[in-house]
Parts: C-alpha cells; structure tokens; sequence
C-alpha cells in the first residue's frame, strides 16, 4: 500500500484493491489543485476544504456518513464523531473512516475534535495506520491527539491537519506534537510505503512532506 499526503486531511491510498481519497479539497486552498482518479472518495464532513469530491475523477463512490460498505473490494467502517467536545454542538459532526487494505486497516479520523469514547474506541481500536489530525484550533491539538493515540494503540501514526508554508487555516506547527510524543524531530518523507510484513511492532510515527 502507498500513501502520500496531499495537503490538510487529503491522501491518495492507493492498494491492490482500490485507490482511495480521503477529504479532497477544492482549489484555492492554499495546496495545489487535486488532479487525482479514484475508486473510492470519503469526506468527513461538509467544508470545502474537506468535501470537493467533484473534484476527483474516475467516477469515484463517495462516502459521508457513518455506516458499514464494501467498494471496489475494500470494506469501509464510517464512525460517527465530532468536530467538538460537546458533540457537536459547537462545530458538528464528523465521520472518521476505517479502511480495509491488504489485510492492514487504515483509519482516518477526519476533524475529529475529542478524544474517542468508548464505543468510538471499540470501532477505531485496531488499526495499523491512523491518519490523525494534531494542529488544534478546530481538530484535536498536541495533546488530545497523543491522548487518542495513546487509546487507540496503531502501529503507524500519519499526522495530518497541520500548518505548512501552504495551509492557509490558523493550525499550530507538528513540532508540538513531536514534543508531545517524545520526538525531538522527524524527517518528512515523500509518501509511505507498508506492508503487512513491515509494520512495527510499537506505536511508530511517520511524518509526510506536504506538496510544494
């Protein structure tokens, strides 16, 4: 499986299975405009930065709300969450997903906004790669999100929703994060390539360079 970062909480997942596009964004945002073709598209919730499905070609099926599906070969597990920790009372709900890959699960959390619950937990717990948002303001900050890992226990931790030279959303920088999961620093890479066999045997966090 290769996952690349495309800027805010967008990824291309490409697999044997499907290629999958998480939170397209439209153009204008600040990161290049998508050019992409997808099996399956899945948006969080109803922002423009995170709901340009018209935007990826290939005819993709788009998935927004919570429930249990199967495309293209890929069974998908849509959570219902928040963007707040009033559920959603303050800035509304949000989906996180759950993806099945070459016998990996994959999770993306959206602009979840709260440490998961109980029930959330139980749906979330279990992934090899959890792709999370860390930059605060209107997603889970440095601290919540080292809580929900620390909860869900992954294998690999992909940041997400952070600031660049690019973002144009007021979101703080990933070294807090790095701070808060005990990293002095991590070096960028391309994209992520892994496999069953490569994963790790403890929580290991994997920094994506965003697009020039």
């Amino acid at each position: 499986m290769e996952l690349t970062w495309l800027g805010h909480a967008c990824f291309r997942l490409r697999s044997r299975e499907a290629t999958i596009v998480t939170d397209p964004y439209e153009a204008g945002s600040g990161y290049p405009t998508l050019k992409l073709t997808a099996n399956i598209v899945t948006v969080s919730h109803a922002d423009p930065r995170h709901s340009a499905a018209a935007a990826i070609g290939g005819s993709p099926r788009v998935i927004d709300r919570p429930g249990e599906y199967e495309i293209a070969g890929v069974p998908i597990i849509g959570v219902r969450t928040y963007r707040d920790r009033e559920k959603g009372a303050t800035l509304g709900k949000n989906v996180s997903f759950v993806f099945t890959v070459e016998d990996m699960q994959i999770g993306h959390l959206g602009n979840l906004g709260h440490v998961p619950n109980a029930e959330q937990a139980e749906a979330l717990t279990g992934l090899d790669v959890l792709l999370i948002p860390v930059g605060g303001r209107v997603t889970l900050d440095a601290k919540l999100a080292a809580e929900t890992i620390s909860l869900l226990q992954p294998r690999l931790v992909v940041p997400m929703h952070f600031a660049t030279p690019r973002e144009k959303e007021d979101l703080d920088g990933i070294d807090r994060f790095l701070r808060e999961m005990g990293l002095a620093a991590a070096e960028p890479q391309p994209r992520l390539s892994v496999t069953k066999s490569s994963l790790p045997d403890s929580v290991q966090v994997v920094v994506l360079a965003p697009p020039s």
